[in-house]
């Protein structure tokens, strides 16, 4: 039987049992620590993504994102407090619904993390060679080496994108020789993005002309099934903007009255965060506009795709907001603020690497936690003699993720994380609704608000998002998923 394999309950908690948390944080500190994990990569890098597949319609994609976002938070939060454990949504579904189960979780999780700092390699890039080497060095890369054959806003004959090839090696060899970030550096780079941000809407938001908002939805609420346009497609692609907020539920064994303040803290961080993003998106396309490149057949040329390449590398393309590596410097440019542009290039130049070994790292966590139930093979766990890191899965994964940076474009990247993402939220639901029928006494210091209705909602809505992703980031879930019954089968289940 697939499904008779199920880890129990008290054999994962016994561990975390032997240690008490101390708990201390209440509902500011709790919201405040999700606006520092929320806010990174996805608004720095995906806003002319976004614009290209919603056009103004961004700021309803985002509400749209951020909704779905809200529900599926709250399943993760009863759950990370009940299973306080190293894991994530791997751990929780071994818990519920067995090995196999949790196998695919798993197996997604490591698409999510690899992928995910894929696309924020390719945003720091967009950042570095537009903001460091172009603005203040005068040195302007050529397009074969600061694309992917299909980059976003990159010129046709791109062959590859050498700046994100380099940081992801670079973090990857941090990394492997054991260097760590501080919680000082890690809060300094928050407050350099807040800034950043802050100052973007002050500036631009004046500017704004209402004229640029119309048509608001030029491809309308659902572009069609499989082609990721729309307010609903951009939702799909931005949702990357909010990874990280379950961050906030790990910390619900270190809260006072958790049953209060985590729902404080999820909802309130996800919808101060929310709030940024339309005002963002909002400056952005008030102050340069953002309607989207349109085809010949009335919908918009794919995000990432040649086609969208070749229009961007039009004069009268150019300057789009649709067409730009570095969006949010590049609107400051555009209405005259280029040098506060070049600060917040230099904020985002700054900040994404951080982000990158966190995914890198979290990744690695997958592993060994996979390993060490023996569905790994335990060489991958090896710890290097001096550096006293994993080094072979660090330089496993860091090479995939340098190889996908150097090849693929923000967009679809984004695209590709968000579906392993919404996979592992979708069976984190499963898994608290299971957990109540199957243990509905064990101890819970925070519990879903009425689970009938917000555990139907979060599967409804990853599904949702899902289905409006692109085809070929749909595929690819279950292609990779194949892939991992393969290893399964073949040497994880024995």
């Amino acid at each position: 039987m697939l499904l008779d394999r199920v880890k129990p309950l008290d054999a994962i908690l016994a561990t975390a049992e032997k240690k008490s948390l101390h708990r201390s944080l209440g509902a500011l500190q709790l919201t405040l620590f999700g606006i520092g994990c929320i806010i990174g990569t996805g608004i720095f890098v995906l806003t002319a993504a976004g614009a290209q597949k919603a056009g103004p319609g961004l700021m309803l994609a985002f509400i749209i994102a951020g909704a779905v976002c809200v529900v599926a938070a709250l399943c993760y939060a009863e759950i990370a407090a009940m299973i306080p454990v190293a894991g994530s949504a791997y751990t929780y579904s071994y818990a519920t619904m067995g090995e196999f189960l949790a196998w695919t979780v798993g197996w997604a999780l490591v698409l999510e993390y690899a992928i995910a700092a894929s696309a924020v390699s390719v945003g720091w890039s967009g950042y570095f060679s537009g903001t460091i080497l172009q603005e203040f060095l005068g040195i302007t890369l050529p397009p074969y080496l600061s694309a992917g054959p299909l980059a976003l806003g990159g010129a046709p004959g791109g062959l590859i994108n050498l700046p994100a090839l380099v940081i992801a090696l670079l973090v990857t060899w941090l990394l492997m020789i054991g260097t760590t970030e501080s919680a000082r550096v890690n809060a300094a780079l928050v407050a350099i993005k807040l800034t950043a941000l802050t100052l973007f809407m002050i500036l631009t938001l004046p500017n704004a002309d209402l004229a640029k908002f119309n048509p608001f939805l030029p491809a309308g609420v659902f572009g069609g099934f499989g082609t990721g346009v729309g307010a609903v497609g951009a939702a799909a692609t931005i949702f990357f903007a909010y990874v990280g907020f379950d961050a906030v539920s790990t910390a619900a064994e270190e809260t006072k009255n958790p049953q209060r303040n985590v729902p404080i803290g999820l909802i309130g961080s996800l919808l101060i965060c929310t709030i940024i993003y339309i005002l963002v998106a909002a400056g952005a396309v008030g102050s340069i506009g953002g309607q989207p490149i349109m085809g010949p057949n009335g919908v918009p040329f794919p995000a990432g795709s040649e086609e969208l390449a070749r229009q961007c590398a039009m004069p009268e393309y150019r300057d789009a907001l649709v067409c730009s590596n570095e969006a949010l410097a590049h609107v400051l440019r555009q209405i005259g603020y280029s040098s506060v542009g070049n600060l917040l290039g230099i904020a985002a130049f700054l900040a994404l690497p951080s982000v990158i070994l966190i995914l890198l790292f979290g990744q690695t966590r997958i592993f060994f936690v996979m390993a060490r139930d023996g569905l790994l093979p335990e060489k991958l766990s090896a710890v290097h003699p001096k550096w006293k890191t994993p080094y072979v899965v660090t330089a496993m994964t860091g090479a995939a993720v340098a190889v996908a940076a150097a090849f693929l474009p923000v967009g679809q990247l984004a695209d590709i994380a968000n579906a392993g993402t919404l996979y592992a939220f979708f069976m984190v639901a499963i898994a608290v609704m299971l957990l109540r029928k199957q243990a509905p006494d064990r101890q819970r210091s925070f519990r879903v608000p009425a689970l009938a209705i917000i555990g139907p909602l979060t599967l409804a809505g990853c599904a949702f998002l899902f289905l409006n992703l692109p085809l070929a980031a749909m595929l690819v879930l279950p292609i990779w998923s194949v892939i991992g019954f393969l290893v399964y089968f073949g040497y994880s289940r024995r």
